[in-house]
């Protein structure tokens, strides 16, 4: 059960991420935005199918995913 934790403060909605994730666990937010007032994205795994790989972290040129908890 690997999970990813994004810091909403830093996102500035570069979508990046999205395409970096093999699982495609990472959507763009439909209630959250960041200061711009762009929709941030959010990872959403329901089903427990997070590879823990860290591409989207790695894609990340704001290091906005700035967790990739490992389980």
């Amino acid at each position: 059960m690997s999970h990813i934790v994004i810091d909403d403060n830093k996102c500035k909605a570069c979508y990046l991420c999205i395409n970096e994730c093999p699982m495609k666990l990472i959507k763009v937010s439909e209630a959250k935005t960041n200061s711009l007032g762009n929709n941030i994205v959010e990872f959403c795994d329901e089903e427990n199918k997070c590879l823990g790989c860290a591409m989207c972290a790695t894609r990340c040129p704001d290091l906005a995913i700035v967790e990739v908890i490992k389980d």
